[in-house]
């Protein structure tokens, strides 16, 4: 986490000034904005490598500014910080960019444990293949491995499980991982997606009711987790 440049915007002062010198310790150069208005603009002057960020903001808010970022094509990690619970304000977030949230109050060590899996995952970079417990997913080849030995899937397990991969730890709403492995075409229900996790889920969860790799998200969708953070 060392010498990454972290964005926080967040109008609550006890929890901004918290959150600045939790990460500073951290050796993060941290920018903080208490505005939605100033926090669009350091977004997109500074082009920080992670931005944790409050929904509800004077000025412009957090959506706002999620939709902003990703329309100037910038792809750093964005993480929601909302004391807002609801399924349709999560995913309205998750919809316009934001790759993951955390409802307060939170554990200030799980999110600085999540910030730092989004940091290693964005420097590491993908080269076709994934990797995760014994687990060997090969983009290239089509293919998903088990200690070098195939792993059969359908070629929908295999769409999904390869879009979960290519977004790891990252919050996926239902209907983005609708539009993306079934497409719009296709007259298909939340319920397509749930099927097919559970066929996924019996063939690389070693107890596929307490799964490690493909956890739910309730009322919101799944996320898959490449490696357990501590």
């Amino acid at each position: 986490m060392n010498g990454n440049r972290i964005l926080i915007v967040e109008d609550e002062p006890a929890m901004l000034r918290g959150l600045k010198d939790t990460f500073t310790a951290k050796g993060c150069e941290v920018l903080t904005a208490a505005d939605g208005e100033s926090g669009l603009k350091l977004a997109l002057s500074a082009q920080p490598d992670l931005i944790l960020l409050d929904i509800m903001l004077p000025k412009v808010n957090g959506y706002e500014i999620c939709r902003a970022v990703r329309q100037q094509g910038l792809d750093m990690p964005i993480v929601m910080l909302t004391a807002k619970g609801q399924e349709e304000d999560i995913v309205l977030g998750l919809n316009l960019g934001a790759d993951d949230y955390v409802a307060k109050p939170f554990k200030v060590r799980e999110l600085v444990a999540r910030v730092n899996a989004f940091l290693r995952r964005r420097k590491s970079g993908q080269d076709g293949v994934t990797r995760f417990g014994e687990f060997v997913l090969d983009l290239t080849a089509h293919k998903l491995f088990r200690g070098g030995r195939e792993v059969e899937l359908t070629a929908k397990e295999f769409r999904l499980l390869a879009h979960f991969a290519a977004h790891p730890g990252r919050a996926l709403a239902r209907n983005d991982i609708l539009n993306a492995v079934w497409g719009n075409s296709v007259m298909v229900t939340p319920r397509s997606i749930d099927r097919c996790v559970t066929t996924l889920r019996a063939k690389i969860e070693v107890d596929p009711h307490n799964p490690i790799y493909l956890q739910t998200i309730r009322d919101v969708g799944y996320r898959f987790e490449v490696e357990t953070e501590t």
